[in-house]
């Protein structure tokens, strides 16, 4: 796969002390990026962007099931995260709780994360709204980095769905 930028960009804000809003569009259909974003397989392939290897991507796509990420960075460290489905409409819209495995208690303060996905023309609208716990924990997200490797890993996303044309 050749890594190309995309022109499309996420813009991360926080709409408010305790949530983190994440929105892109994506040049691909809908039901395509729904695939990439909930086949294990083609989470593999994206997930990580360019800070490492994936070494583990598992989903039970239904409420109640769960998921599980886990890669190995570049500097040779495990990096996991995992939680519950809650809400699933296929192509449109996904709640789930996550939790980083590095945390202190990490199944204590999952955040819940709320995905929609709307096509416009050509375009596949993703808003992704986390709900966080505490202000200290929004800001440790944000503070992490997660938006550099959000974006390459959005990147690696867009050209997967496209792919799959």
């Amino acid at each position: 796969m050749v890594d190309v930028m995309s022109k499309n960009r996420a813009v991360v804000s926080l709409p408010t002390d305790t949530q983190i809003l994440i929105e892109r569009d994506f040049a691909a259909p809908r039901h395509l990026v729904y695939k990439v974003l909930t086949t294990p397989e083609l989470v593999s392939k994206w997930w990580v962007g360019e800070r490492g290897e994936m070494k583990l991507a598992e989903i039970d796509l239904r409420v109640g099931g769960k998921w599980r990420y886990v890669m190995i960075a570049r500097k040779k460290f495990e990096v996991g995260f995992h939680g519950e489905y809650r809400e699933i409409v296929t192509n449109e819209r996904l709640v789930w709780t996550e939790a980083f495995e590095g945390a202190p208690d990490p199944d204590a303060h999952p955040t819940v994360n709320t995905m929609t996905l709307r096509q416009v023309g050509d375009v596949t609208k993703l808003r992704v709204l986390v709900q966080c716990e505490s202000k200290a924990q929004r800001d440790f997200i944000i503070n992490s980095g997660m938006e550099g490797g959000m974006q390459e890993a959005y990147d690696r996303l867009e050209q997967i769905a496209q792919s799959l044309l």
